[in-house]
């Protein structure tokens, strides 16, 4: 097991350029929301270094509850994610495996908001 805080560059790195407004497209984030698991002088220089602001709970000082209004969002979605059997058992040998039914459950997770709209 790895810990989150070690993929958390590698994961900054792989981010596609978005495109929505004029210019040239965004290639990272404006801003890192993190828990206490990532508290540390290290990951905040090198994440400022690049560019994105850091919000990230303090051990020992902030409460993580303010945290919370955003991560939600992300524990909504992974349990969307969590829905579909086979991403939830995570037994692919290959990660362009798992990446691909991560496509495809996004797709109809996707499908679905959209019919219930439509209907």
């Amino acid at each position: 097991n790895t810990p989150d805080a070690q993929l958390l560059f590698p994961l900054l790195d792989a981010f596609t350029p978005v495109r929505g407004r004029r210019g040239r497209p965004r290639r990272r984030p404006g801003k890192l929301h993190a828990d206490k698991a990532y508290d540390d002088k290290a990951i905040r220089a090198e994440v400022r270094r690049r560019g994105i602001a850091v919000r990230i709970a303090c051990k020992g000082v902030e409460s993580s509850q303010r945290l919370g209004r955003h991560r939600w969002i992300v524990e909504s979605c992974l349990s969307w994610f969590t829905n579909n059997r086979r991403l939830t058992r995570r037994y692919e040998r290959k990660a362009e495996h798992l990446h691909a039914f991560a496509d495809l459950a996004a797709i109809l997770i996707c499908h679905r908001r959209l019919a219930k709209i439509t209907n």
